[in-house]
């Protein structure tokens, strides 16, 4: 399935717990098929797709975490409420990580929350927006998205204009529908959220011991 124009506007009829699970149910069978017998080179994970990576921390830092996540993926939001704020801490800030956070939409209404972030501005402010959106998930995942996502994007310095001028945007929504696609044929990523953790896989989300058991091998070598 690609996500187009069309298909993302119809989010503001959608329910959204619902619609997602029948959306990410037609979708991820075609997905799943794509057979991968080894984890993907270092070349192929770092080649994201035609949008610029969103990238924190030090480009020298020991270890690289990229993760693939939709916006409406509650698992991918509990990461971001719970997790992420440790992970940002003690590990991005004092220069161990380089994170890459990538989109991975499983329906509309997530590629539409993903246009806004890429139109809030560069890589400080697209985090925020991601932050914003993660936090007020469940203020915006609902049968009649728009207001509350406007009223989201608004506190970060949308207008209506914009606002109506970022999700028209065609080139944006292409970009992020290519970066998921190649993500689902060339790194086998099927689900959210996904990790690779200096090229190693890590599917679903992890609690903050758990990330310390995979970051803290490297660096310690």
């Amino acid at each position: 399935m690609r996500i187009t124009r069309r298909h993302m506007c119809s989010a503001a009829a959608l329910a959204g717990g619902a619609a997602a699970l029948t959306l990410s149910a037609a979708i991820l069978p075609m997905w799943s098929s794509v057979a991968h017998a080894q984890e993907p080179s270092n070349e192929d994970l770092m080649a994201g797709g035609p949008l610029d990576d969103k990238v924190e921390g030090r480009a020298d830092a020991p270890v690289t975490i990229i993760e693939y996540a939709s916006m409406t993926c509650p698992h991918c939001a509990k990461f971001h409420t719970t997790v992420y704020p440790t992970l940002k801490s003690r590990y991005i800030d004092t220069g161990k990580v380089r994170f890459i956070f990538r989109e991975f939409p499983l329906d509309p209404l997530a590629a539409a929350g993903s246009m806004l972030a890429r139109c809030a501005g560069g890589d400080d402010k697209y985090f925020a927006m991601i932050d914003a959106l993660f936090q007020q998930q469940k203020e915006w995942v609902v049968q009649k998205p728009l207001e509350p996502l406007l009223a989201i994007a608004k506190q970060a310095g949308f207008t209506q204009d914009s606002f109506n001028s970022c999700l028209a945007d065609q080139k944006i929504l292409d970009g992020i529908e290519q970066v998921r696609r190649r993500a689902a044929e060339k790194l086998g990523v099927n689900s959210t959220p996904t990790f690779f953790v200096n090229g190693k896989v890590q599917r679903g989300e992890m609690t903050v011991e758990e990330l310390d058991k995979l970051i803290q091998p490297y660096l310690k070598s």
